[in-house]
This record gives structure tokens, sequence and C-alpha cells, in this order.
């Protein structure tokens, strides 16, 4: 089953971008995209759709969300879908050079997988661990260095990176 052309998904800058909801399955409380979309999409760019992958899409492309990989692995064993810490990352990792999510380095130690690949910033509150989108606009680069030879811009993340301040 290929996705239809009725502009569901478009491919924005080689990103996969849903420009509507995808149809969600009901059969658990967690948001899941349908199987049966989640394959057909991964088909219609190029990647093979084994059960894991369509699992792992499922669940991360059924809404525009924030999740690293241990996160995933929760809700997939939570929806009675186990998958292997390296299964997991070795997909995520698949799906970002494919640039169906993007991989966000939040912190030394902590990288975030997002569903919506269009262009936007983000904040980081590095007490919670949460992630929230910044409209796209709000954030200038107003100046870039002089690249080297041969090279060109393929994009620029933001995360700004916020804590509490603590009063005394």
């Amino acid at each position: 089953m290929a996705i239809p052309d009725d502009g569901a998904y478009t491919r924005n800058r080689g990103h996969i971008v849903a420009v509507r909801e995808p149809k969600l399955a009901s059969e658990t409380a967690e948001a899941r995209m349908c199987r049966d979309d989640a394959a057909a999409l991964l088909r219609k760019i190029g990647i093979n759709p084994t059960a894991q992958r369509i699992e792992i899409a499922s669940v991360l492309l059924a809404r525009p969300q924030h999740l690293c990989a241990d996160e995933l692995r929760q809700v997939l064993a939570r929806t009675g879908t186990p998958v292997s810490k390296a299964t997991v990352y070795n997909t995520l990792g698949l799906f970002a050079r494919e640039g169906l999510v993007r991989e966000l380095f939040v912190d030394s130690g902590k990288v975030v997988y997002d569903s919506n690949t269009t262009c936007h910033d983000h904040i980081y509150d590095v007490d919670t661990g949460v992630l929230t989108d910044i409209e796209p606009g709000t954030v200038a680069v107003e100046a870039l260095p002089t690249l080297p030879a041969g090279t060109r811009v393929e994009g620029i993340d933001v995360v700004i990176r916020i804590s509490r301040v603590q009063r005394a």
C-alpha cells in the first residue's frame, strides 16, 4: 500500500513532513499512527518496512513530539512491543539520515528525536529535561562565519538551554 498523494506527507528540502495529522490507531492508550500508514511512509522514502521499524515509526510519528531512545523503548514496551536498545538506536539513526525525524543534541549526554522536521528551534530545560518548540522565525541568526571552501550550510539547529534561578 502506498501513501496516496493527497497531501498528507510531502518532502521539504529532503525531509518528510506531515502536513496533516496522520490517522491514529485506537487499539492502545498510547498515540500511534496506523501501522499500514507507517509501513507505506517507510516504503515511500525507501526504507525497508520491517516489523520493528513499523512499530517505532507508528509511535514516533503519531504526533509532533520529542523522544529519546529510552523513552521510545518504554512506550513500545508499554504497548506490548519490546524492542532491543540496539534496534531502537539503529532505527532512529536511519530515520534521521532519511529525514524522517530530526536528531537534536540537547546536552552532552542526551540526544532527542523530533518528529517535527520543519524548520524550528527549541528551548531545553536542563532541570526538568523538557524540550519545547519555538515558533519558526522567533530566533534570528544574523551572521555566519566564513565557511570553508567547497562547503554549504546544511542547517542550523538552535537549542536554548535554560535552568531555574535559585532565589536567596
